[in-house]
């Protein structure tokens, strides 16, 4: 009996963890988070500037960004590369708010 309410218990922790897992990580890809936009344009927000010390200014595509951290700016969807230290690429889902935050491998 204990060895059935043992696996019962497990189970169901499996079961609400992969749960969590999903509900949290839908919107999740390497380089940030997304979320739908409001008004369905596409927009990029960079939420972190590489440490700081990497760069004097952040490009994306080439340009310099024009906005502050945390600010969103409107953006084409597709394929960009960000500069900051290094260069890395990233895609940005159509009608979406992007929120950049990761720049490691």
């Amino acid at each position: 009996m204990k060895k059935i309410f043992f696996i019962i218990i497990l189970l169901a922790l499996f079961l609400i963890g992969s749960a969590v897992y999903f509900l949290y990580s839908k919107n999740r890809s390497l380089r940030g988070t997304f979320e739908t936009s409001q008004d369905g344009r596409t927009y990029l927000s960079i939420t972190d500037t590489n440490g700081g010390h990497a760069c004097k200014f952040i490009q994306v595509d080439g340009k310099p960004w024009a906005h502050k951290i945390h600010e969103a700016g409107a953006i084409d969807p597709g394929l960009h590369k960000i500069e900051c230290g290094g260069t890395i690429e990233f895609e940005i889902p159509a009608g979406s708010v992007f929120y950049f935050d990761y720049w490691g491998p």
